[in-house]
């Protein structure tokens, strides 16, 4: 749970006129008291900005929210006709969000970003008042109201795309490795159900808890991928005793980039999927835009990619010029609109000798694609 702040701090950012090898920043921090709203005089004056709600000061979620923030800075800084954006940092998202999303209007945002946690999102959605563009940066399932956007890395997501390619490549039938970790459960469901959905068959669920003996008996079966819901440093645990004759599959939690050659070895031939910002240099996209100033970890350096094209959807809501835009070959992935809800389709990879190369997966086609999370009307 993120900490409550004793104040709530607005800080405006001023955009360079032209673009710099890394973004030139300043700051002007007003003090507002915590848990109130102040009138846009005892504040900073009013003016048009992008309203940042990102709990950067929190001591366990703040790493995560200012790479989101240095990410949509970097896109910024390169734009320049882009508003000014002021960050508003010091709240607790679990109890005052709805605090700093009203200050900033106040103070004369006319679009928000923000905030980062599921929890935040959900207060942030019981407003049901959105006079403004809003852009959460995590998925939820809630009823969509007007102005309201939501836009994440939702893991569940990855596992569904990774569903949808091994059917695309003609296989019917599953095995599922899994750890007792909540995030590997979170994943296995998400598989099964897009699994299901697309008329495959669960041929076995294996749970591995350090005993490898729960793989003696997977031998090659015709029709058959194995889908590993599991991180980097599970799924190399498990590689040596699998079949190389059956097609392994994971999601972006197995890569730590191409800098650990020896993690990745131990991984090779599974085929994952993650953001072009990892995986291809050469993208248009990835071209345009400055890498953060300090390297980011991996985790971090995905948030920082998500920053850049919130940034991007952000100008398409101000310009309400959305649908005419998309899908937008985003950093993060091809971002499609289903619903109020951004989605992303990730890259195809493979390890090959200890390092990421792209795949030859099929490219996934939107009409086949269903959502991360049922869309309402």
């Amino acid at each position: 749970m993120f900490a409550l702040y004793a104040s709530a701090l607005a800080q405006t950012l001023v955009l360079p006129a032209e673009k710099p090898a890394q973004p030139a920043i300043k700051f002007e921090p007003t003090p507002v008291p915590a848990g109130e709203v102040k009138s846009p005089e005892s504040a900073v004056k009013p003016a048009r900005h992008i309203a940042l709600l990102l709990p950067t000061k929190s001591a366990t979620f703040g790493a995560s929210a200012d790479a989101v923030r240095q990410g949509f800075i970097a896109a910024a800084s390169i734009d320049k006709q882009a508003l000014s954006i002021r960050v508003y940092d010091s709240f607790d998202e679990d109890k005052n969000v709805a605090t700093a999303y009203k200050q900033a209007l106040a103070s004369g945002a006319v679009a928000v970003v923000g905030p980062l946690s599921r929890n935040g999102v959900l207060a942030l959605a019981a407003l049901k008042d959105f006079p403004v563009p809003t852009l959460s940066l995590n998925v939820v399932d809630n009823t969509p109201e007007q102005n309201l956007y939501f836009f994440g890395m939702a893991i569940e997501m990855e596992a569904r795309q990774i569903a949808q390619i091994i059917k695309q490549k003609g296989l019917h039938q599953a095995i599922i490795i899994s750890s007792r970790a909540p995030l590997s459960k979170r994943l296995q469901t998400a598989f099964e159900d897009e699994w299901n959905g697309a008329g495959g068959q669960i041929l076995r669920e294996v749970e591995y808890n350090d005993d490898a003996t729960v793989f003696d008996d997977i031998t090659e079966t015709s029709d058959t991928a194995i889908f590993l819901a599991m991180d980097a440093d599970k799924a190399r645990l498990v590689r040596p005793f699998l079949t190389a004759k059956l097609p392994l599959y994971a999601t972006s939690r197995v890569f730590v980039g191409n800098d650990g050659t020896l993690i990745n070895f131990d991984l090779n031939d599974i085929r994952f999927i993650d953001m072009p910002w990892l995986l291809q240099a050469d993208h248009p996209a990835v071209m345009t835009y400055p890498r953060a100033t300090t390297p980011l970890a991996i985790d971090n350096d995905r948030l920082y990619a998500l920053g850049i094209d919130a940034f991007r959807l952000t100008q398409l809501l101000l310009a309400d010029n959305v649908n005419n835009n998309l899908p937008l070959d985003g950093v993060s992935g091809q971002i499609q609109l289903r619903g109020h809800t951004f989605q992303r389709v990730a890259t195809p990879a493979v390890f090959v000798q200890g390092r990421a190369q792209l795949n030859d997966a099929p490219a996934i086609r939107r009409a086949d694609f269903p959502d991360a999370l049922p869309s309402k009307p």
